[in-house]
């Protein structure tokens, strides 16, 4: 154990020393620490065992992402986004359950193993995009506000959206629901999910915000523990909304927008501990992924996945998010940015997880599916952020 722990944390300090580099490079620091993972691996160096169980690849993930949705929206300029809210609410709306559609059709045409619901779970796995891989385009200057502010919203929201609609389409994939009750179902759950964790956010986000200020005026709070106050605040919104089984990714981003909102010109400096921390947590997620994911799923990829993780990625993802931009004034160029930038990550390994667990009959096959397609979308966007967004802006 303490061979790997050495390994990881020489690893992670070598990166860090050259992280600003790796930024404005091609490779991203999530296909760093993927390759190196799987290189690291027990089909490679063997330095590390691909012993990790599902629980806690889950955990890993989940508190990941919870910290990155909460930093990303206290971050959110809210300015730009009171103008500019066409974009990601014409996404959401129009867009969103266009990409779950025609990837749930694309999945029943080319997958004969999987039924109509299944195929509609996979393209709802896959409808999820990850805020954290397009952070280098939504923190590149060079991309106008409006489309830097749209994407962040998106991908903060999306994933949360899709955990009501992946439940309902699980519960009617193993039967549960029943064909009268599948309507109410899907409305029951729609509402609790997000009720919940809308609920949660704003009431630990708005009464964590009061008690910090408050502890701070009366001199209690420390400088160096108000970098533990966010973190903690942030993981509180998204486990207290998981517990009450309503959407915690909805109550970290809303959480976060509250915080942003209460903390003003003082949230930079505020959350630039848990900006860290969630760092080392999402390439620590992405070693794991490397090492105990990848090598073992090598085996089992068939070109009709290929086929499918590629579509996913360009037209299933594209197309529903070109059409719905139509008659917001955004150029072509700008729909196109748009409709590429929706990487896949840690929300739809943590989608797969759930599927899995809940013994959905063709739940492994989803979950290859899903590995394969992630790992062409750390390639393929982490490469392309930073030339197309240069790309972009000048053209913009």
């Amino acid at each position: 154990m303490y061979i790997e722990l050495a390994v990881f944390a020489l690893f992670v300090f070598c990166y860090s020393l050259v992280a600003g580099r790796i930024d404005r490079a091609a490779a991203s620091g999530p296909i760093v620490f993927v390759v190196s993972g799987f290189l690291m691996g027990p089909l490679g160096l063997a330095w590390f065992e691909a012993s990790i169980t599902r629980a806690e690849l889950r955990v890993l993930a989940d508190v990941t992402l919870a910290l990155i949705l909460f930093i990303d929206a206290a971050n959110a300029d809210l300015a730009v986004l009171k103008r500019q809210f066409r974009i990601p609410s014409r996404m959401l709306l129009f867009g969103l359950p266009g990409v779950i559609f025609l990837g749930a059709l694309a999945a029943a045409f080319l997958f004969d193993n999987l039924s109509l619901f299944e195929a509609a779970i996979l393209g709802t796995i896959l409808a999820a995009t990850d805020a954290a891989l397009g952070k280098p385009v939504v923190t590149n200057k060079a991309v106008p506000p409006q489309v830097r502010e749209g994407l962040n919203i998106e991908s903060g929201l999306n994933d949360g959206l899709c955990v009501p609609i992946l439940l309902v389409f699980i519960a009617l994939a193993i039967g549960s629901g029943g064909e009268g009750g599948s309507t109410t179902l899907a409305l029951t759950l729609v509402a609790k999910e997000l009720g919940i964790g809308l609920v949660v956010g704003l009431g630990l986000a708005t009464a964590g915000t009061w008690a910090m200020r408050w502890c701070h005026d009366k001199g209690w709070l420390t400088e160096i523990w108000t970098q533990v106050t966010v973190i903690a605040l942030a993981i509180a919104c998204f486990s207290v909304a998981q517990s009450l089984h309503g959407s915690g990714y909805i109550a970290a981003f809303v959480g976060g927008l509250v915080f942003g909102f209460r903390a003003r010109e003082e949230t930079h400096k505020l959350v630039l501990a848990a900006e860290g921390t969630a760092e080392a947590l999402a390439l620590l997620t992405w070693l794991v992924f490397g090492v105990a994911v990848i090598g073992q799923s090598i085996e089992y990829f068939t070109w009709e996945m290929l086929v499918y993780a590629l579509l996913s990625l360009t037209l299933i993802r594209m197309l529903p998010v070109y059409l719905s931009l139509s008659g917001t004034g955004e150029s072509a160029a700008s729909k196109l940015f748009l409709g590429w930038f929706g990487p896949r990550g840690l929300a739809s390994i943590v989608f797969a997880i759930i599927v899995i667990d809940k013994g959905v009959p063709e739940s492994r096959f989803i979950a290859m599916v899903v590995v394969l397609t992630v790992f062409l979308s750390l390639v393929a966007h982490g490469i392309s952020a930073n030339p197309l967004a240069n790309l972009f802006g000048k053209k913009g």
